[in-house]
């Protein structure tokens, strides 16, 4: 007969929860400072939705009033160098560390807010949510998106669960310093902030198991306020106590009232003390509310998904009220002095909105408006997309005759990566399977495991996580991961990481952090891996403000632009190609560390009849073609950078100035064809000289088929090039 033995969990989730001894013994100075930072951040938001009412936020004002016990509580259990991030809902996070930041001996009740440095976190966030140019990322944020890296404010966002992959990237960079003795306070740490809704998403998920498996110093702070715009978390949760989920990975967890400031703060501390001993993440459920609805000046009860009775019993338990009648039973402060601390700091956060705000002289209503000075100039528009480029050097040119060895592609990849780890400690490798079967699916990272077994870093099958982590990673300044994604096709999986989040952070947080990933992938067309395993992603990537891109045809060509997409400060894509992982080709001899300047393509035929523009694997099928058509005398451009800010556009006009015909060749799918962005480039920029419409060769609509013969009639070929080559013909009239 069968017996049934319940499972225990390597870790504990419990219930913490505060007496009258827990208050008794709390310092009188983190009380007072748990009441100015509340009463601070409930009055600031109060008078944010005043202006959302006033229809001077643009665009959504998420509060958290109610909340604000959760996000104080946790945060004076933090010091200065710890890193936090948010939501969409992060007000309260934002300023809690903010506020703790500026002043970690706390905050007194006769003083407020009055000083200076206060003042200006203030008045810099208020601008920021109005989205004025003196906020900290010159408006471009706003209410969603704010970052303040100097205080440990790694950036609030709008993504349901996107800053959550992003966290672990710093929660990594805390736990190397340690470990290598670069940090100066021992083990940092970091909390990432997400609600019910975020509990549920993939992301959220798959960093939670990849934080447990590695020991990463990452507090998971669930704020869960029952409502995910107006679904209950009972309806989308079997079970509704989402703490309980931290035991499953191994996580050491918490359940705690989140309008109990106090409770919050000591289920904090020991969070902290777990993870700065070295003992790995930690989770927190802070059960609390949000008094008006997901978004403006409302209750949820105007909406019909919550009762005026609900709001009411919620409304009762309010966490700045707790604190203040602890105080006062305790003697440390009165009615009338909590009165004056809220009279005072609602007089100093309405002067800052004063010096912000006019009359507007187009109302007879006495309306007002953002003084018009204060707004950014438009012409910034797109500063910040990406940083000036600046690279080391040394740069070799196309024509440079030096000595050189023959290498395979694929070794070449190795040898490069290889050389920058030596030199460079803060360069991270990170993907499935790096760190095995000697260099990867495909031996690019050969050797490299043995050599740095702390920076090689072999990741679950977690596209989303690992690729955020690297986003995380880059934005701390201190390191360039270099991720691998086994397949192009997996890019898909980790969307919001790569095109919400890497692609966007530099411009939407005003340029305030550098995003230094390196991303590569292979393109496998012509392997047999089928439609999911197969894709080309230039010409998706073209269209994501942010991403350069790089498609190196030769061994020689992939070190050099390697180098360089390491030395910048955006994130880059570098693309490789299965078809030419076992070509061989020359580079220098004994020397890996010479560059290929960003923006250069490479003539690889001169010619005066055609413009021919291609990339990657059909470089060499364009060079056969051209010989075989030696008639139209084709120039034959390697293009090698790909993105319309890196792009060539000096060579590509020389040419066609000189030919007036351009057929462009690529080998992917006609639905996501990098050449149909290119032409239309093209003709906008230089219709002038051209005498026949951009010829294009690519392969069919299909994706490719797993059957060789299907996946060949899918894919582009010889024959088509040639046949590309025969209408560039027949337009000029020749045979």
């Amino acid at each position: 007969m069968s017996t049934d033995t319940p499972l225990t969990y390597s870790t504990t989730c419990v219930e913490l929860r505060t007496s009258s001894d827990d208050w008794d013994a709390a310092d009188p100075a983190l009380l007072e400072a748990m009441l100015v930072q509340m009463t601070t951040v409930r009055v600031f938001e109060e008078i944010v939705l005043q202006l959302a009412g006033e229809g001077l936020v643009h665009g959504p004002a998420h509060s958290s009033i109610g909340q604000e016990g959760s996000a104080v509580g946790s945060v004076l259990a933090l010091r200065g160098s710890d890193g936090v991030n948010g939501t969409h809902r992060g007000h309260h996070q934002f300023l809690a560390k903010g506020l703790t930041f500026l002043r970690p001996e706390g905050m007194k009740v006769a003083e407020g807010i009055k000083d200076e440095q206060v003042l200006e976190f203030l008045h810099r966030t208020m601008t920021e949510i109005l989205g004025l140019k003196s906020g900290f990322s010159g408006g471009r944020g706003g209410s969603m998106h704010l970052q303040w890296l100097k205080a440990g404010a790694l950036g609030t966002n709008a993504i349901v669960g996107g800053g959550v992959p992003l966290a672990a990237g710093n929660a990594w960079a805390q736990r190397h310093d340690a470990q290598t003795g670069s940090g100066t306070n021992g083990m940092d740490v970091t909390v990432t902030y997400f609600g019910d809704g975020a509990s549920n998403i993939g992301s959220t998920l798959e960093t939670f198991n990849l934080a447990a498996a590695w020991d990463l110093p990452l507090c998971f702070f669930i704020e869960n306020n029952l409502y995910a715009v107006s679904t209950h978390v009972s309806d989308v949760t079997g079970e509704p106590r989402l703490g309980a989920r931290g035991p499953g990975f191994g996580i050491k967890s918490w359940r705690v009232d989140g309008m109990d400031p106090l409770a919050v703060y000591l289920a904090q501390q020991a969070a902290v003390q777990h993870m700065r001993s070295g003992k790995g993440p930690t989770l927190i459920e802070a059960e609390t509310y949000r008094y008006f609805h997901q978004n403006g000046p409302f209750p949820g009860s105007a909406f019909g998904y919550r009762s005026k009775e609900e709001e009411k019993q919620w409304r009762d338990r309010d966490p700045l009220d707790k604190v203040a009648v602890e105080m006062i039973q305790r003697g440390l402060l009165t009615g009338e002095q909590r009165e004056d601390l809220q009279s005072r700091i609602t007089e100093m956060i309405t002067g800052i909105v004063d010096g912000i705000t006019e009359k507007d002289p187009e109302s007879s209503k006495g309306a007002r408006r953002i003084r018009p000075a204060l707004w950014p100039d438009t012409l910034t528009v797109d500063d910040g997309v990406r940083a000036e480029p600046v690279t080391a050097g040394p740069f070799l040119d196309d024509g440079a005759q030096t000595a050189t060895t023959t290498r395979r592609f694929v070794d070449a990849i190795a040898d490069v990566l290889g050389r920058r780890m030596a030199t460079d400690p803060g360069v991270v490798i990170l993907g499935e399977d790096v760190h095995r079967l000697k260099g990867g699916t495909n031996g690019a990272t050969r050797g490299l495991k043995d050599s740095y077994p702390d920076r090689v870093l072999g990741t679950p099958i977690s596209e989303n996580a690992f690729a955020g982590l690297g986003g995380g990673l880059a934005m701390t300044g201190r390191y360039k991961p270099i991720v691998e994604f086994m397949y192009s096709d997996f890019l898909w999986v980790a969307a919001d990481q790569v095109f919400n989040q890497i692609a966007k952070a530099r411009h939407m947080f005003g340029g305030q952090s550098g995003m230094p990933v390196v991303l590569r992938s292979k393109v496998a067309m012509g392997a047999g891996y089928g439609s999911q395993h197969s894709m080309d992603p230039a010409g998706i990537f073209a269209t994501s403000p942010g991403w350069r891109i790089v498609a190196p045809s030769t061994p020689r060509d992939y070190i050099g632009l390697m180098n360089t997409a390491l030395d910048l400060q955006d994130p880059v894509l570098v693309l490789e190609h299965v078809d030419l992982y076992g070509e061989k080709g020359e580079i220098p001899e004994d020397d890996l560390d010479y560059r290929l300047p960003l923006g250069q393509a490479s003539i690889r035929r001169a010619g005066k009849g055609v413009t021919v523009l291609s990339y990657l694997n059909m470089v060499d099928m364009a060079l056969l073609a051209a010989e075989q058509r030696a008639d139209l005398d084709a120039e034959v451009i390697d293009l090698r950078w790909l993105d319309r800010a890196s792009l060539d556009w000096d060579t590509i006009e020389e040419s066609i100035q000189k030919t007036n015909n351009v057929l462009i060749i690529e080998q992917g799918a006609r639905g996501t064809s990098y050449g149909a962005w290119l032409a239309d480039e093209i003709q906008r920029r230089f219709f002038d000289y051209l005498d026949q419409p951009i010829q294009r060769v690519t392969g069919r609509e299909a994706s490719p088929s797993i059957s060789k013969v299907l996946e060949a009639a899918a894919n582009a070929s010889l024959d088509d090039v040639l046949a590309g080559f025969d209408e560039v013909a027949r337009n000029l009239g020749h045979s």
